[in-house]
């Protein structure tokens, strides 16, 4: 998938998001509002991965409400699986909602449910991954900028192994475009500069699948033959770490990740994980509760978006793509910590206290 972006700035999604606070509070005459308010599908992809239960579910909800008080939400979770949530979107197409937010568990697959719901007049939102089809609009992260963070990273850990590090590539679903960019990203850094001795890819970021992958690499490759380790996301990460340790592999070379879970900020501060991108849920959800509330009141889409992306068909749709960070030890305290999204109450363990004393977080 090539993705053409023109800028678009936490400048102008919080300009986007004014206007759209403003549109709410003004716009009271509309058809949904005159039923009952519009109704707003919002169809998430997995529990896997924690972030869609623990942050993007609630915030999603909430600024919905905020920017539209008579909206109703309507959530549900495919856990991973494509035939349940074509059931989900032929649910919310019968439903007659007046948009959908849509994280798809599979782009392609997903296409033909994308398309009847256009069909019904019914405006799907892409929400963090594209998903293919006539899709209204798209709100997501940079994601070659992910994995070009991502080998970044890896890079300076190596340090002195570089050139002609080695390294195991943990890459995600093959069927989500986000996990094609994340790769193509981390390549853009990698390739030339280390020595890919394995790389797999892991249908459903299934962190079991990454843990049985790791093993096989590391029988292939031996303890020894491992300088660092690219992983898509947090949930890879933990599979690959827990499968380096039970073959007892030590020193743990440097593992990268992705999403910013608690459970990879520990890993970080005990020193078993390298770095993790922290997509601000925050933001993103602020962006997406805003053009699927403009959506659901037949409202331009332009006004909540500071660029456009090209789809895999080819047209182009409204789109906020936001920036991400790398976080490593010596910056948590000011991003995940600082952004409120964990406390250091929360991160630091009682087995991590002198950890975290050593990386000022107490």
């Amino acid at each position: 998938m090539k993705a053409s972006i023109r800028n678009a700035s936490l400048v102008s999604l919080a300009a986007g998001t004014a206007v759209m606070l403003a549109a709410c509070a003004t716009d009271s005459g509309s058809a949904s509002e005159a039923s009952g308010g519009p109704r707003i599908g919002v169809l998430l992809p997995a529990t896997a991965t924690p972030r869609w239960e623990t942050q993007d579910r609630p915030l999603l909800e909430r600024e919905i409400k905020d920017r539209c008080a008579d909206c109703t939400v309507e959530a549900d979770n495919a856990k991973g699986d494509v035939l349940t949530q074509q059931q989900q979107m032929e649910s919310m197409i019968s439903k007659g909602v007046d948009a959908i937010l849509l994280v798809a568990v599979d782009a392609r697959s997903l296409a033909p449910s994308v398309g009847k719901a256009d069909e019904a007049g019914i405006p799907v939102i892409a929400y963090d991954r594209l998903a293919e089809g006539p899709v209204s609009g798209f709100v997501s992260f940079d994601g070659e900028e992910v994995g070009r963070l991502q080998g970044r990273a890896l890079l300076t850990a190596m340090g002195g192994k570089v050139p002609g590090a080695r390294i195991v590539m943990m890459n995600g679903d093959p069927s989500d475009p986000n996990a094609v960019l994340f790769k193509r990203g981390a390549l853009s850094v990698l390739d030339g500069k280390v020595e890919i001795r394995k790389s797999y890819d892991t249908l459903q970021w299934r962190p079991e699948v990454a843990n049985q992958n790791m093993n096989g690499a590391v029988s292939a490759l031996g303890v020894d033959g491992i300088d660092g380790v690219y992983a898509a996301n947090d949930g890879l990460a933990a599979g690959s770490i827990s499968a380096l340790k039970a073959n007892k592999v030590a020193p743990l070379p440097p593992v990268t990740g992705q999403d910013a879970e608690l459970g990879a900020v520990r890993r970080i501060v005990g020193g078993e994980q390298y770095m993790t991108v922290y997509k601000p849920f925050g933001p993103e959800a602020a962006a997406g509760a805003a053009m699927a509330v403009a959506a659901a009141r037949g409202e331009p889409l332009g006004r909540t978006a500071g660029g456009e992306v090209t789809t895999r068909g080819g047209g182009r749709v409204p789109a906020v793509m936001l920036r991400p960070v790398s976080v490593t030890v010596g910056n948590i305290d000011s991003t995940v910590v600082r952004d409120g999204v964990y406390t250091v109450h929360q991160i630091c363990t009682p087995a991590l206290k002198a950890a975290c004393a050593a990386a000022g977080l107490t």
